[in-house]
């Protein structure tokens, strides 16, 4: 039985590291390059493949293999997620309209953010954000928005991990980004100046729950010279201190 079930558990293992080596910039991958990723045979990794394209967790596209849409299925079960975009969106749709911008909701993943639902306006020009899209906290206005108000231990993990550089403008020292994380408690407001992608500026703010514990964060993107991130900021804040209240975030 033990035998059995470290078989199974590796086979998991193997699963998870197939799906696991997509990322924003490789939607589609070649079956060598995953043997490669994932430090597996190619036989081993086709197999798999094949498993995985049975159950609707990957597609093929010719020679390349794509993730499936039965993993956007699932992922729009994810009670969590649904539940705070549900409550977000009337929010996301009233800070839209008022900005003319794109609104980004955002939630916390180990060292990185996960944006788990995107409105876009009309008006706005196309930003590279995607929803299931994910970023460095460090280096985005959610993130930081996030980090601010997180546990201690949250903060230190993304410390250790390291700082690394998106664009010329990211924070890679620890102390530095310390500091901002200290006046984004003070104001509830974090920005993007171009840290995550050149030309690209953001104000964010912190969602909390029940608990008062942060749980996300809203923001207002644009292009540098076209957004006003400092006249956009106290309309993001209070688009997430009222989506707080109703996700049951104690009254101050």
């Amino acid at each position: 039985m033990r035998s059995t079930q470290l078989n199974a558990r590796s086979v998991l293992d193997r699963a998870f590291a197939i799906l696991g080596a997509f990322t924003t910039e490789d939607r589609e991958l070649g079956i060598s390059e995953l043997a490669r990723r994932t430090d597996m045979a190619k036989s081993t990794v086709h197999r798999l493949v094949t498993e995985l394209e049975a159950h609707g967790m990957v597609e093929r596209r010719g020679k390349a293999v794509v993730l499936g849409l039965h993993l956007f299925e699932l992922g729009e079960l994810v009670p969590r997620k649904r539940r705070l975009r549900d409550a977000a969106l009337p929010y996301m749709a009233d800070l839209r309209g008022a900005t003319r911008q794109t609104v980004h909701l955002a939630v916390l993943d180990g060292t990185e953010v996960v944006y788990v639902e995107i409105l876009r306006h009309s008006d706005a020009p196309a930003l590279p954000s995607r929803v299931g899209g994910r970023l460095p906290a460090h280096a985005t206005g959610v993130g930081k928005a996030i980090l601010a108000f997180a546990q201690p231990e949250v903060v230190e993990n993304v410390m250790r991990t390291g700082l690394p550089r998106l664009a010329e403008r990211t924070k890679t020292a620890p102390g530095v980004l310390r500091r901002e994380l200290a006046t984004i408690r003070a104001t509830g407001i974090a920005y993007d100046h171009e840290e995550s992608r050149a030309g690209l500026v953001c104000a964010a703010s912190p969602v909390t729950g029940p608990a008062d514990e942060v749980i996300a964060a809203l923001s207002v993107s644009g292009w540098t010279g076209r957004l006003n991130v400092r006249r956009m900021a106290p309309a993001v804040r209070t688009a997430a201190l009222a989506l707080s209240r109703d996700l049951g975030a104690p009254q101050s």
